[in-house]
């Protein structure tokens, strides 16, 4: 049985479509959500819903019961993130699950991204917890800078502050593929790896500006802002005040390379190239 923590969101929602077109049978899949009623398309499909929330820790340990692997999807709850992930390690350990998988970022023990600091004490408390585990490190998504391009057609112009930063991200779903992958493999096989995942090409945002100009047919450029004015920019417009600090932040550190890697691990593990960024983009143009 594998459980899937986080399944109602974007990424855990993928990793159970990727699991099930690989053949894995619904009944072997549980489906951890904060709030099953959001789940019930998954339940259809004749996937297991288990209530889990890593704030009640008490629920993790009903989610996990007869778990064989378990996937820890990143809490998205900044600040919060390494004691909730501390809570799923410690029911996973007490299920006695054969292998636990986590979703990182890209090299996270040397990264100076600040969303960084909490994955590298989530590994650091795996690493800790005699548990057998692997980590997903997964690079940067696609759709991360997909979200910017309605204000930027509105605006006519697209702003950062990565410089000329190579980003070698790839799409939502390779990453879940990717999960799936690992997830279906022998857990012996798996556990101790770490898996440093990225796309390619890497692009820059200047880059991406002028492929949204020729899709668009109107000409946006890439302005590089400074990190603090760029997130007053953000804050500006509605962004929650960490959030805006993380974007401002993860470009600045993009600009110095952080955000960019090899594809060879994403390839080898989903047996083909990851999504094309400029695919994505004329896609959500399309749409």
């Amino acid at each position: 049985m594998i459980v899937i923590t986080g399944a109602t969101g974007q990424l855990g929602r993928l990793v159970i479509q990727s699991l099930l077109e690989r053949g894995a049978s619904p009944a072997s899949l549980v489906a951890a959500v904060r709030q099953p009623a959001r789940a019930a398309d998954l339940a259809a499909l004749g996937v297991q819903v288990r209530q889990a929330d890593y704030e009640q820790p008490e629920t993790l340990e009903t989610a996990f019961a007869g778990a064989e692997k378990v996937l820890l999807i990143s809490s998205s709850e900044l600040g919060r993130r390494a004691a909730q992930h501390r809570a799923v390690i410690d029911a996973a350990r007490a299920a006695g699950v054969a292998l636990l998988a986590y979703t990182s970022v890209l090299r996270a023990d040397t990264s100076e991204l600040g969303l960084a600091g909490e994955h590298r004490e989530t590994e650091a408390m795996l690493a800790a917890s005699g548990l057998p585990h692997v980590v997903l490190r997964n690079g940067w998504y696609t759709e991360n800078y997909l979200a910017s391009v309605p204000a930027a057609l509105q605006h006519g112009v697209l702003l950062g502050s990565a410089g000329a930063g190579r980003i070698a991200s790839a799409a939502r779903a390779d990453y879940a593929a990717a999960a799936a992958a690992v997830l279906l493999a022998p857990a012996a096989e798996q556990a101790g790896r770490v898996h440093e995942l990225a796309g390619a090409p890497a692009w820059t945002l200047a880059e991406f500006a002028a492929e949204l100009s020729r899709l668009s047919g109107r000409g946006i450029p890439y302005q590089d802002l400074p990190p603090a004015e760029y997130q007053g920019i953000l804050a500006g417009a509605g962004l929650p005040g960490p959030l805006a600090e993380l974007l401002a932040d993860s470009d600045a550190c993009a600009s110095r390379g952080a955000l960019d890697g090899s594809d060879a691990a994403l390839r080898a593990l989903i047996g083909r190239p990851a999504t094309l960024w400029t695919a994505q983009l004329a896609a959500a143009l399309s749409a």
